[in-house]
């Protein structure tokens, strides 16, 4: 190797495609121009999202329980089209296109936005009582329209988020004693700035959307984001470019497609025997777990004939030991994937009904009116002073106890349920007080005299929660997952987001069927002054618990896989030419 090569960064390549020099790319200087992206996509959605059922209710006029469906729809929607921008970056486009594409897509759904919100015929006739059901309700065309800037932003948001965080991450070399310790910070300052992204969001934002318009508002989100492509690009020569491998989709269909296809099939009782060709340093250990998948290693007659180093077999009948336990290591990601899903249900009351609340309650500060979407900056504040005390606190005494630098991902993830849970049963019990006054004063006084502040506790709680939940989550579906497959793991950890909304979607549609009709309001009803949110809250509170249980279980059970040092199972170069031992049960 050449003088020039040795400082060649292996794996990635130049915005020329020849291979990355190390002191011309990467770094944190790229990492920063990266993270811009992230900050303003964080501004345009959670500005958004956290003051969109105020307008849906007041200015479109409709049912708090419709606005909050169309609001956690929209965020569902938006995490789960992060599967979409993951594959198309790990098989087509490769993460910097992707990002550069749907960045300009989510400025283009905010710039409609903002016009959408601008234009008066796009909304229904101004209604001057609080009594949404005495109000006309937006039409269908002006839904439909509101619908189209929605979703075109919830695209852009899902297909360059899946790949911002990955993109940050190529910049630093892992086989680099420096460079993988600034990788480390790298993840540490970018949900600090995921953070920044929403604490301006959630403050400045709200308050620009409720005391001087919308449409000025998202318009910012717009030339926020524009700016941020423009910064992104300007360090396209000082980027690290990973090359597309395929997708991790296609790898696993053809594990599942081969064993299927050998499920008569009996596997040998020495696992030696079974096919592996990937090089040593690379390979993974043999586990028993989920070993009807074994069967897609097994070798037959067949998959030996005609096989040579030029001619490899065909990957849809035969597969590797490294592979089939690749899947397997995605496949034990699943139990605990599903059971952190609740926790999304939980937060996503705190930009809904949540804020609904607010919007009922005393926000008076003095002579400046607090807007109720800016309650959810105890929120994000909880997070901040979480991460703080945390890393201050907690790790050192930790290390100085356990010997470890902090929690695991598995009890990060447990904190984060069990905060969640005690935010629904102070949510309920602060309802409870609410909705006592309101009776006194009667319910239909558009101001309930309580004061809004009595809602900190559940922005707190839930806020403290996603502060270990998120860092553990992020940790466990990156660190646990087989190399190749980082970027479908990150997806599958947004996806938790993406079906908590959907699940929040659900159980308020139920709720307000099994407790509503024949006349009664139920517990969800269009104005909360007449429902019993608390009972909602109550519930949420129960399927947190039993979540929080279910969770343990398989948290017990998980157990994470080794990559072998010397290799195991038939190296087979065309023909099966050796056996290798060394397995190691986990």
């Amino acid at each position: 190797m050449d003088g020039k090569m040795s400082w060649a960064v292996g794996n990635t390549v130049d915005y020329k495609g020849f291979p990355a020099d190390r002191s011309k790319t990467g770094g944190w200087v790229p990492a920063a121009l990266i993270l811009g992206i992230e900050v303003s996509e964080r501004l345009s959605t959670m500005g958004i999202a956290v003051n969109l059922v105020t307008y849906l209710g007041g200015t479109m006029h409709l049912p708090s329980s419709t606005s909050a469906n169309i609001v956690t729809d929209f965020m569902g929607t938006s995490f789960l089209l992060c599967l979409l921008g993951g594959f198309l970056a790990d098989s087509f486009l490769g993460r910097y296109r992707t990002i550069a594409i749907f960045a300009i897509i989510q400025t283009l759904g905010t710039g409609s936005l903002a016009i959408v919100t601008k234009l008066p015929k796009l909304r229904p006739t101004p209604c001057h009582t609080h009594i949404v059901s005495n109000c006309k309700q937006a039409s269908e065309f002006q839904m439909g329209v509101l619908y189209l800037a929605l979703y075109i932003i919830a695209l852009g948001t899902g297909g360059l988020k899946s790949s911002v965080s990955g993109f940050g991450t190529d910049q630093f070399d892992e086989k680099d004693e420096k460079e993988k310790t600034q990788m480390a910070y790298f993840f540490q300052r970018f949900f600090f700035f995921i953070s920044i992204g929403t604490l301006t969001a959630v403050t400045v934002l709200v308050y620009i959307q409720d005391e001087v318009g919308r449409s000025l508002a998202y318009g910012i989100c717009s030339i926020s984001m524009a700016v941020a492509i423009v910064i992104f690009l300007s360090g396209s020569r000082r980027y690290r470019y990973k090359k597309s491998t395929g997708s991790p989709i296609v790898q696993i269909l053809q594990v599942i497609a081969a064993a299927i296809r050998k499920r008569k099939l009996e596997v040998p009782y020495d696992v030696t025997l079974l096919y592996e060709n990937t090089p040593h340093e690379s390979r993974i250990y043999h586990s028993d777990q989920f070993s009807l998948l074994d069967k897609a290693a097994v070798v037959t007659e067949e998959d030996m004939e005609g096989n040579n180093s030029s001619n490899p077999p065909n990957p849809w009948k035969l597969c590797t030991v490294t592979r089939v336990e690749e899947v397997k290591m995605m496949a034990k990601l699943l139990p605990v994937w599903v059971t952190t899903i609740m926790f999304w249900t939980t937060y996503a009351q705190m930009i809904t009904f949540s804020v609904v609340q607010a919007s009922t309650m005393d926000r008076s500060l003095g002579s400046f009116k607090i807007p109720a979407g800016s309650l959810t900056v105890f929120f994000v504040a909880a997070i901040l002073i979480t991460l703080a005390f945390y890393d201050r606190l907690i790790m050192p005494l930790w290390k100085k106890w356990k010997g470890k630098p902090g929690f695991t991902s598995l009890q990060r993830m447990a904190l984060g349920l069990i905060l969640s849970g005690l935010g629904m049963a102070a949510a309920a019990i602060a309802e409870m007080k609410r909705l006592s006054v309101a009776h006194d004063v009667g319910l239909a006084t558009a101001t309930v005299p309580v004061s809004v502040f009595l809602l900190i506790p559940q922005f707190f709680l839930v806020g403290a929660g996603e502060a270990f939940i998120y860092t553990g989550q992020l940790d466990f579906f990156i660190t646990q997952s087989p190399k190749g497959m980082k970027t479908m793991s990150t997806g599958l950890f947004l996806t938790t987001l993406s079906l908590g909304f959907f699940m929040s979607s659900f159980l308020v549609s139920v709720t307000k069927k099994v407790t509503g009709g024949g006349g009664r309001e139920g517990w969800i009803a269009d104005n909360i002054n007449f429902g019993r949110l608390d009972l909602f809250y109550a519930l949420l509170t129960i399927l947190s618990l039993l979540n929080f249980l279910v969770y343990l279980l398989f948290a017990s059970w998980y157990k994470p896989q080794k990559v072998q040092d010397n290799g195991s199972g038939v190296e087979m170069e065309g023909l099966a030419n050796g056996s290798h031992h060394g397995e190691e049960k986990c």
